[in-house]
Parts: structure tokens; C-alpha cells; sequence
């Protein structure tokens, strides 16, 4: 949708809001609701003002101190929300709704390097100075089920109905059980003018996945916060609810596998250029270990990574092997690395800022290719991920790679915000220690 479309749907009366927003550091879309006249006739040009807590508060929105961007001595001031006029689209669920998705800036029209879509942004740049791009597709999980959010909620999200009583995994049959909620979500992201490419049962109760076309790295991102949201916002208007948590119980989690290839003038540079597919891959595993909390930012993230549970532990890669933390996938044009680390709580634009990164950095220094390991990667030597987002956090924040690659102010941002949410858990009693400890300790 164009700005001129936009301003004859308005002229019309047929679009009366336009959803401003913008992504926070948890990849949730945060913004105001706009009046659409007041949009057409000024901000789309001059942008609309945020308080920048936004980008320093925990999932709660609590303000968190620690941070250079905000603090309570510098009064907690605003940053633009900049209209990204390519991001305009329809909500065909809500009524008369477009969104368009904002960048940050400073009063003076300089970046906020800590916005994830900014990060994502100058890891783009990097591969535009060499005349490159990357095609990024995100298959991104979720559970089903029978309860509002609200119901939920009440229930201390305790003995939750799953949309499906048993493993749906490919069943058609089982995805029929769930096409009053399923259905709606493709035929609304299909009319946004996302393409939808298929859905299908997962191995947990209830848990389903939406795929969509893969396409370049900002566009997907743009993608898949927007589906994000609409899921939730579709599914809670069907008396439903969908949840993104990594994991949920003792079976399968929420991935969010994501496939990436480099590209020049439309030429994959995977299939085409001699050596640069292996030296990609070796970046990715020399350096997915110390930026893991970009793919895994919350505590409950690192209970994903189990022992046969079609999550990885080991960063090791072969082709065609769901056991690895990298599965090389496809052949000639189509040749790309999924990576398999990132749950559904990632933050796109972080996960594909740090893959991007890696890459280029396997491919700028020459690393040496790494042998595909045979058998199942649980069983294979080799780096493992981090069990805990606190040792994640020390890895990032011990990383000479990710600050030369993302600036410390960017480090120190999330480093920042990860010791915040470990402190938090920390404090916190859960259902487990009352059980072993109220009468048997």
C-alpha cells in the first residue's frame, strides 16, 4: 500500500486508524493508534514522538535502570517514531485498521542503535557495501489453545485445553481441527500482502506453524512481528489463545528455524561463489555460542535446548539433519543454511542481525570450512549452547566479536537488559520449590 492509497482509502472513509509502530527489545510491536486523517497530512512526513523507555523496560514494562539510552536523571525524554512508508499495509482483522512500522531516531534524525530494527539495519549496510543482500525465511511455531487470554490468566496458565489432544505433527486431520483459527490468520496475512505458503501440525498439543515465502532480511522481520501479532490478535478474537514461549512443558518448544542465503545482482552466492557457502557456514559455528541470548533472550529460552527434542545442543552442521544446530538445506539457487537455535520468543531482527553478522565474518576472514558431522549431533563433540541466559549474557558481554560487529553501545544495551531479567528470576520463587521444599525439605 502506498501513501497515496492510503490517503484516497481515507479520502473514502474506509480507513479510519493507521497502528503506528515500532519493535521493542522483546520483538513486540509498541506504538499508538493514529487518527488516519492526521496521518496522511502529517506524520507520515514528520513522524510522531515515544517515550524512550521503550526500548529499557522488561516484558512487565517495568523501567530498568543500567542503560546509556534512558534513565531517571535525564528524564525519561521521547525519540521519534519514524513512519517506514514501505511497511504500509492493511489489518484485515480489525476494521478500517492499516499499520505502518516505524524506525527510531533521535530528535536530530540520528539512529537509536539499540532499536532491533536499527541493528538489523546496519547489518544489511554491511552486506550493501559489497553489493550484497540476504533472503532470510522464518518458520516460526506457536501453541494453540482453548482458552482466552484471559481465562488463562485466571487459571494461573494451569490445566490449559491444547487445540489438539495428541502429537498433530503433518496431520490433516488434526490441522482440520483447528482451521476455524488457522484459516483466518493465512486468508488475513495473505490479504496484508504476506505470502502465505502453507500450515501444518506440529509434535507438540496444539502447536501448529504458518510458513511464508522467504524474502529480504528487513521484509521478513517486518514480516514476522507483524504475523506475531496478528496471530495473537486473531486467535483472542476467536476466544482463543496463542502462545510464542520457547517451552512450554517437558515436550517440544516453539523454534523459530530460520533459513538464510547471501545474494548479488539476483545471483546466489551460496551455489555460484567457490568457498563462500563454507566459509558462512564455519562463521556461524564459531560464533552462534557467544551470541546466543540474540536467539534465545529469555530465561525460559535455554529449556528449548534438550536432548532429542528436535532443538539443538551441539553447534555443529551437516546437510539435511534436523539433529544440528545448522542444516544445510536445498540445492543450487535454492541452496541456504537453516538455523535451527532461535526459538519462538526471538526477536527477528536481532536473530537475523546475528546470522548476518557471523556470516560475514566466516566469509571476511577465511575461516576454514568445518566438516559435516555424521550421526546425530546430541551425540557429536563440539561447542554447546549455553544452558542459561545468565551464561549467555557473559558470553555476549565477553564477546570482542559481537562488539566489533554491533558496537558496545549495542552490547552493553542487552547485556544490560539480560542481567535484568536473570535478577529477576533469581528473586523469584516457582511452583517447583514449593512442592519439593513446603512439606518435604
Amino acid at each position: 500500500m502506498t501513501l497515496d492509497e492510503l490517503r484516497a482509502l481515507v479520502e473514502r472513509g474506509e480507513i479510519d486508524t493507521v497502528v503506528l509502530a515500532m519493535t521493542d527489545m522483546q520483538g513486540r510491536l509498541q506504538g499508538k493508534r493514529m487518527d488516519a486523517e492526521a496521518f496522511v497530512a502529517d506524520i507520515a512526513a514528520h513522524g510522531a514522538e515515544a517515550c524512550n523507555y521503550l526500548l529499557a523496560v522488561d516484558v512487565e514494562m517495568n523501567t530498568l535502570d543500567g542503560f546509556a539510552l534512558t534513565s531517571w536523571e535525564a528524564g525519561y525524554g521521547d525519540f521519534v517514531l519514524r513512519p517506514d512508508l514501505a511497511t504500509l499495509r492493511p489489518m484485515p482483522w480489525l476494521e478500517g485498521t492499516v499499520m505502518c512500522l516505524a524506525d527510531v531516531e533521535h530528535h536530530d534524525g540520528s539512529p537509536v542503535v539499540e532499536s532491533p530494527r536499527q541493528i538489523l539495519r546496519a547489518q544489511i549496510a554491511r552486506l550493501a557495501e559489497r553489493g550484497w543482500m540476504a533472503n532470510i525465511g522464518s518458520e516460526l511455531e506457536f501453541v494453540l489453545f482453548r482458552e482466552s487470554y484471559d481465562s488463562a490468566r485466571e487459571k494461573g496458565y494451569r490445566n490449559l485445553k491444547p487445540a489438539n489432544a495428541y502429537n498433530v505433527d503433518y496431520s490433516v486431520l488434526g490441522t482440520t481441527m483447528v482451521e476455524d483459527v488457522i484459516r483466518p490468520i493465512r486468508l488475513a496475512m495473505k490479504a496484508a500482502g504476506l505470502k502465505v505458503e502453507d500450515s501444518k501440525g506440529e509434535c507438540n498439543l496444539g502447536q501448529h506453524e504458518i510458513n511464508f515465502r522467504y524474502r529480504d532480511a528487513l521484509g521478513m522481520a517486518d514480516d514476522h512481528v507483524f504475523y506475531k501479532l496478528a496471530a495473537k490478535e486473531i486467535a483472542y478474537q476467536h476466544g482463543a489463545a496463542i502462545t510464542f514461549m520457547a517451552k512450554l512443558d517437558e515436550r517440544e518448544g516453539n523454534s523459530c528455524h530460520i533459513h538464510c542465503s547471501f545474494w548479488e545482482d539476483g545471483t546466489p552466492l551460496f551455489a555460484e561463489r567457490e568457498g563462500v557457502y563454507d566459509a558462512y557456514i564455519a562463521g556461524q559455528v564459531a560464533h552462534t555460542h557467544e551470541l546466543s541470548m540474540f536467539f534465545a533472550p529469555n530465561v525460559n529460552s535455554y529449556k528449548r535446548y534438550a536432548y532429542g527434542s528436535f532443538a539443538p545442543t551441539t553447534l555443529l552442521w551437516a546437510a539435511d539433519n534436523r539433529t544440528c544446530a545448522f542444516r544445510s538445506v536445498g540445492h543450487g539457487p535454492s541452496l541456504r543454511l537453516e538455523t535451527r537455535i532461535a526459538g519462538g520468543d526471538a526477536n527477528p531482527y536481532l536473530a537475523f542481525a546475528a546470522i548476518i553478522a557471523a556470516g560475514l565474518d566466516g566469509i571476511d576472514s577465511a575461516l576454514p570450512p568445518v566438516p559435516p558431522v555424521a550421526g546425530s549431533a546430541y551425540d557429536a563433540d563440539g561447542q554447546r549452547m549455553p544452558t542459561t541466559l545468565a551464561e549467555a549474557v557473559d558470553l555476549l558481554d565477553r564477546s570482542a566479536f559481537a562488539r566489533a560487529a554491533f558496537g558496545d553501545r549495542v552490547v552493553d544495551h542487552y547485556v544490560n537488559s539480560g542481567r535484568h531479567e536473570v535478577r529477576a528470576f533469581e528473586s523469584a520463587v516457582t511452583d517447583w520449590e514449593w512442592t519439593r521444599s513446603f512439606e518435604r525439605a
